[in-house]
This record gives structure tokens, sequence and C-alpha cells, in this order.
């Protein structure tokens, strides 16, 4: 294994949690639903970015070799 696949599960791994804390703080409601489920989605999106160049990165690195 190269240091891409490391990087592909912890960028998928990231994505996860954020969506998971975001659903979370979605369905909490109150004060804590609406001062952190907009920024957990924010995150979640900047995250998502995040993982798509990571896997962007890891096909172009293997096609070269």
């Amino acid at each position: 294994m190269d240091v891409f696949d490391y990087l592909i599960y912890a960028a998928l791994a990231a994505v996860a949690i954020v969506l998971a804390a975001g659903i979370y703080a979605l369905f909490r409601g109150g004060d804590f639903g609406r001062s952190w489920s907009n920024k957990l989605m924010r995150l979640r999106v900047l995250t998502q970015a995040v993982a798509v160049a990571v896997l962007v990165l890891a096909v172009w690195w293997r096609g070269q070799g």
C-alpha cells in the first residue's frame, strides 16, 4: 500500500464523521442544532472537496507509473 491508500481512507473517514455529527446536530435541535448543524454541513462540503482532490491525485499519480 502506498501513501494514497492511507490518505483515501482518512479522507473518507473524515467525511463520514463530519456527516454523522452534522446529522446528529440537525436532529438534536435546540440551541446546539441551530449553532452547529449549518457549520458542520459546510465542513462536510470542505472535507468532501479534499477527499475528491485526494482521489484525483491518486489516480493521476498511479497513471504516471
